[in-house]
């Protein structure tokens, strides 16, 4: 991890604000799929790690009986539980928690993470996917900045001095050592996608 947890914390403390209205094409393409994959009904629970402001928990919440967000900054989960109170929904909560450490103790029958687990180096993806897997969900639903191939030095999607991403092929083996089978890979950018694994 180029830098610790507090460090993304204070950084998206400062970025929460405006960060709805600076998420590109690619993040708003890979909500989409999340949203779509994840497809809760209405008995499951869904657990949401680096929610930030409640995109993927959020566009869930209807569907879902149960949505549990949790982020590192307490700025992006303050903004998530403004639109969550704007929006009147009372199946939804927001609280602090790292991938390592989601600080949740209940079920989750669905985990999803959008643009976040970039920001871990490999290893402690591997930890966090394991921590997901923990969970038994019988779905995970993964969309994030990966590499499908080798990144282009003249238009870096990411930042490097402060992003992580792996290549899909360290991806779909971390879920396949936890347990899952991967379903889908949607490639949205040679260096973003989302994948799917289901419980074997």
């Amino acid at each position: 991890m180029k830098k610790d947890v507090d460090e993304h914390a204070e950084r998206f403390d400062e970025l929460a604000a405006t960060y709805d209205e600076s998420s590109g094409d690619q993040y708003m393409e890979c909500l989409r799929l999340v949203v779509e994959h994840a497809d809760p009904r209405g008995d499951d629970t869904v657990l949401d790690l680096g929610c930030g402001t409640g995109a993927v928990a959020l566009s869930l919440a209807d569907g879902a009986g149960r949505v549990v967000g949790r982020d590192v900054s307490e700025g992006m989960l303050s903004k998530a539980r403004q639109k969550a109170s704007d929006r009147g929904l009372s199946n939804v909560e927001f609280g602090e928690g790292s991938f390592r450490e989601p600080n949740y103790d209940g079920e989750a029958t669905i985990v999803t993470s959008n643009f976040a687990l970039h920001h871990l180096d490999d290893d402690a993806k591997r930890d966090a996917i394991d921590v997901m897997a923990g969970y038994d969900p019988r779905r995970i639903v993964l969309g994030d900045v990966m590499l499908f191939g080798l990144p282009d030095p003249e238009a870096p999607f990411y930042d490097p001095e402060v992003d992580d991403p792996a290549t899909v092929g360290v991806l779909v083996e971390a879920f396949t050592d936890a347990g899952y089978a991967v379903t889908a890979v949607e490639r949205v950018h040679p260096q973003v996608g989302v994948i799917v694994a289901e419980r074997r």
